[in-house]
């Protein structure tokens, strides 16, 4: 197949950016939408994570199955399947008359958003060879989720005070339809040269992990922890017995893809648990409406769209050490600035932690995508972004889990609106807070060690003993 054009490039980075935009700005959106949501759907903190985590919880048991998948049958017909689901689960979900009803639709949702990113990043990694305008468009697509949650929060307020929460599905269904037509005409299909056999086995180990651990977070229950352990103990023993397992874990014994995989949950559960906490804190304690909330937040949203395509400009001419390094040291602080100095109570302090995580989550995300592409073999890209993109589910997933659980046990039996609610509230979110900020520790500690010297050497061994000549995603610049 001939080398595509650079305009053509361009319009397939946008349509798989497009893609990612419907997938980023429905969490975002959601999130706004929350406790209007649970006022009409008379849903508890626990029936509100389920909201979220339902949705991540599928997205991240099935992103590795569609992205082998992809490139095993065809990345564009697995795109165009994906867009197809994901829109129609849209719609279901803005005709849900109950929170179980809605809790379902946004498992159709996710079923169809796992065949989204994982396959739109393999069609960017194949369709943009060289490294370093890989690692730019890879920033461009990292900036979209900035354009996400900067508009995410303001459509939403906007909808959820003026039309309702449902409204908040619908804006899904234009872009979606507008995706799929444009990936019917600009996409060429692809597929991996060797794609891998279907690991069914592997699969259910999976789902059972996810879900009886999430499961178990949310709802305090040992027996899912224990199956949990059992599905992670048969993982570890199953899937190196296979010839082409779902989870080759050859691929961690690159420092960087380890790294990566360890950052991109660290740095996404402090997204989820951080989007969480500040979305009930100033409509349920402050009292204000929906866009409010959102204008509130707007400082975060505005950092990370700037800080997102300026990591990506930096991964490709220095690495990803830098940014991920900054992204640690600003999360944490952020974290830190809440739990020890209370900076609910004090609006400079509370829009200094905004402006502190943007900056961190704005860099850190495109390093997530380069450094995990670079430890795996180039043949198998749709692996790849899908073992980047599940490391980023599960974070999302944990962190609503974890904090939501946290924060639910804290205020107790206390009512929203009673007397005394407030400090209840900011009391039992500090641990939360700590919980941040000893993620964005995980991420500068994490980052220092899996990209220096010696992890760029792991990553090349690991490479050359799967067969590669190179890692797929090494920047044009430090080796």
């Amino acid at each position: 197949m001939a080398e595509p054009t650079s305009r053509r490039k361009l319009v397939v980075l946008a349509i798989c950016c497009m893609s990612l935009l419907i997938v980023s700005l429905d969490n975002t959106v959601l999130n706004v939408a929350l406790p209007v949501m649970g006022r009409e759907l008379d849903a508890s903190v626990t029936g509100l994570q389920w909201t979220i985590d339902a949705y991540t919880l599928v997205l991240a048991s099935l992103l590795m199955l569609a992205g082998s998948t992809a490139d095993r049958i065809g990345r564009r017909k697995v795109f165009l399947a994906g867009l197809a689901l994901f829109t129609l689960g849209s719609l279901l979900c803005s005709l849900a008359p109950t929170l179980e009803s809605l809790v379902a639709f946004r498992m159709i949702q996710a079923v169809g958003g796992s065949m989204l990113n994982p396959v739109a990043m393999s069609i960017i990694t194949n369709t943009f060879t060289d490294p370093a305008e890989r690692a730019r468009a890879i920033g461009v697509w990292g900036g979209v989720v900035g354009i996400s949650m900067a508009a995410g929060p303001l459509i939403g307020g906007l909808l959820v005070d003026t039309v309702g929460w449902r409204s908040i599905f619908w804006i899904n269904l234009p872009v979606g339809i507008a995706a799929f037509l444009l990936t019917l005409r600009y996409v060429p299909e692809s597929r991996a040269p060797h794609p891998r056999r279907a690991d069914p086995v592997g699969q259910l180990l999976i789902i059972a992990l996810l879900g009886s651990l999430t499961y178990a977070i949310i709802e305090t229950d040992l027996v899912f922890a224990v199956v949990a352990v059992l599905a992670l103990i048969g993982v570890v023993l199953y899937e190196p017995r296979r010839r082409e397992p779902l989870i080759d874990l050859r691929f961690f014994r690159s420092a960087p893809f380890s790294g990566a995989t360890v950052i991109a949950v660290a740095a996404f559960a402090s997204l989820g648990g951080f989007l969480f906490l500040n979305t009930l804190y100033l409509q349920n304690v402050r009292g204000y409406s929906a866009l409010h909330a959102g204008l509130y937040m707007l400082p975060m949203a505005a950092m990370t769209f700037v800080c997102a395509p300026l990591s990506g400009r930096m991964v490709g001419s220095r690495g990803p050490r830098l940014p991920l390094l900054i992204a640690g040291v600003a999360m944490g602080a952020c974290g830190v600035l809440f739990a020890a100095f209370g900076a609910e109570t004090s609006d400079p302090l509370l829009f200094t932690g905004f402006v502190l995580f943007g900056i961190g989550f704005g860099l850190v995300n495109t390093p997530i995508t380069n450094t995990a592409v670079s430890g795996m073999p180039r043949a198998q890209a749709g692996v790849a972004a899908a073992v980047a993109s599940t490391s980023r589910q599960i974070g999302q997933t944990l962190g609503v889990a974890v904090i939501g659980t946290v924060l639910a046990h804290g205020v107790h039996s206390t009512s929203v609106g009673s007397p005394g609610y407030a400090d209840v509230f900011v009391d039992a979110s500090r641990a939360a807070w700590w919980i941040i900020a000893g993620c964005g520790l995980c991420i500068l500690v994490v980052g220092a060690l899996t990209s220096g010297p010696w992890a760029r050497r792991t990553a090349l061994s690991c490479a050359e003993h799967l067969g590669s000549d190179r890692p797929a995603g090494e920047p044009a610049g430090r080796r």
